[in-house]
């Protein structure tokens, strides 16, 4: 079962890329890699904080988070090597488009004050990433059950090696960004 932002890729944006590019096949036109959504948690949270952000992360997501760790000891940061720093989920094919599908016509529009994702945000490869504060905008968490307000960021990785190109591409997909 494919989403409806997979199928308007595929009907819709492929050929006009095409069109406007000049390329003579489909497979030229700049495709979604992955979205990486990660969230970084406070390394003073107990055990069951913790393990309610990665519950969340995988009821935003679909799917079970990999546990990211600390590579080495920093005292400043009360930090030693091993130590849980954070969550990641990968999102590959159907899911991709799922989640960026929610995130484009459902998410973004309930963050207070949304005039835009900021056009800055891409890294001169051809990605873009984007921070949400809270996950409370999220549908599927309920804010009475949330532990602790959590942030997170969300990477989306394109087969583009130009911005502009990789800008074009998230436009058409439906990304709302700022005019400045």
């Amino acid at each position: 079962m494919t989403s409806t932002l997979k199928s308007t890729y595929i009907n819709e944006i492929v050929p006009k890329l095409c069109e406007t590019r000049g390329f003579k096949n489909r497979l030229q036109a700049p495709r979604l890699r992955k979205v990486v959504v990660n969230m970084g948690i406070d390394t003073g949270v107990d055990k069951d904080t913790f393990k309610a952000v990665t519950e969340d992360l995988a009821k935003l997501t679909g799917q079970k988070p990999i546990i990211t760790k600390a590579h080495k000891s920093i005292s400043n940061f009360k930090l030693r090597e091993g130590m849980p720093v954070g969550a990641k989920v990968t999102l590959r094919g159907v899911r991709m488009f799922d989640f960026l599908e929610r995130l484009i016509h459902v998410i973004l529009p309930r963050i207070r004050d949304f005039r835009g994702v900021p056009l800055k945000s891409f890294d001169g490869q051809g990605n873009y990433s984007l921070g949400i504060k809270e996950q409370s905008v999220f549908p599927e968490i309920n804010p009475d059950h949330i532990k602790k307000s959590q942030g997170m960021d969300i990477t989306i990785v394109t087969t583009e090696k130009e911005d502009e190109h990789a800008r074009e591409l998230l436009t058409l997909l439906g990304m709302p960004f700022a005019h400045n």
